[in-house]
């Protein structure tokens, strides 16, 4: 009975298909909020259009914005925005409990995306009981970003090291008491058995500053008034040292407690309500195939789910067993609740 099943659900899927596909391209657009920056935006557009000529209205926002955008449209009756990729705390604290996003399983249609087999962990990973976000990224990710003429390579060796005297007033952090890298680090400093609350607690003693703005966290160690950065946009970092700014990514590998595994601004969700269905579904269907996803990863510099899509632009973060995830749905509420009162605690915020 179940090989009948799988067999005509085999033979309808391109009628499936066809019909989307030809409304889609009637509705002949797609508005979608994504990540900041032209790398990602160019890697999430151009292609798609090319492919399917549907146009891609695409607006970029950090993710603490989308949530109050959002709110403000749609209680002025606006429903104007069909997909959106973003990180799972933004979704998990404003669009999933605001009831903006439909179930994204009934929205997959071809058999190379809807199949296990070819995701990490044989299965799709929903960050939410609901299914209605697919999380398309499980990285490693970098914590420490320094000024590389005060810092030598492999000369930070534990994050334990930061807290030597030498650091002291020395040491810039993105603000983990909102939704970022500086929250995922500080959450991997929380759950990590060898840092913990004392941790955080030590380094609350070393006079670090905090900052909410990726630009001025950079600035500050690009000027030398800091030396070391603590969680903040590794796209960006990287963008800066490409073109010869004194900012470098420690290499996490060399480090003596790791790292944490995220799922990075790589959310995807469905609005409901969405002016363009059908061409939600289709951009859905791709950027979740190989070709999408390869599209996705590289620009983004992540390691995606599927298995078949190359690591060798970002090796090292490839997902190793008994990483710690900073990103899980207990992550982002109970332990999140934890971490932001050992921060007030260490931080007075």
């Amino acid at each position: 009975m179940l090989a009948l099943l799988l067999g005509f659900s085999q033979a309808v899927w391109p009628q499936e298909w066809e019909k989307v596909l030809e409304l889609a391209k009637r509705e002949g657009k797609l508005a979608m909020i994504g990540p900041t920056g032209s790398d990602r935006r160019d890697a999430m557009v151009n292609l798609f259009q090319q492919k399917y000529g549907i146009t891609v209205e695409y607006f970029a926002e950090r993710g603490p914005g989308i949530g109050p955008r959002l709110s403000a449209e749609r209680g002025a009756g606006l429903y104007a925005w069909d997909v959106v990729v973003t990180g799972t705390t933004t979704a998990l604290n404003s669009l999933i409990p605001a009831g903006m996003l439909d179930p994204l399983e009934p929205a997959l249609i071809l058999p190379d995306v809807k199949d296990p087999k070819r995701w990490r962990g044989g299965e799709h990973e929903y960050i939410d009981p609901g299914r209605r976000l697919f999380v398309m990224s499980q990285s490693l990710f970098a914590t420490l970003f320094v000024d590389p003429n005060v810092v030598k390579p492999g000369e930070i060796k534990s994050y334990k090291d930061l807290l030597q005297p030498r650091w002291k007033g020395k040491l810039v952090a993105d603000d983990p008491t909102r939704a970022g890298p500086g929250l995922a680090t500080f959450t991997f400093f929380y759950l990590h058995p060898d840092l913990g609350p004392n941790y955080i607690r030590a380094l609350g003693k070393q006079g670090l500053v905090m900052m909410r703005d990726y630009t001025q966290e950079l600035d500050s160690i690009v000027k030398g008034k800091y030396s070391v950065l603590i969680g903040v946009s590794e796209p960006m970092a990287d963008e800066w040292a490409r073109k010869g700014l004194p900012v470098a990514i420690v290499d996490p590998r060399l480090l003596k407690e790791g790292t944490g595994l995220s799922a990075s601004s790589s959310g995807l969700g469905l609005f409901n309500r969405a002016p363009h269905p059908n061409a939600a579904k289709v951009y859905i269907n791709w950027l979740l195939s190989k070709e999408g996803q390869t599209e996705f990863a590289v620009a983004s510099g992540y390691i995606s789910s599927r298995l078949d899509v190359p690591t060798d632009h970002a090796a090292w973060r490839t997902p190793i067993p008994g990483a710690i995830k900073t990103y899980t749905l207990e992550a982002t509420t109970t332990i999140k609740e934890k971490v932001l009162a050992v921060l007030k605690e260490a931080f007075g915020r």
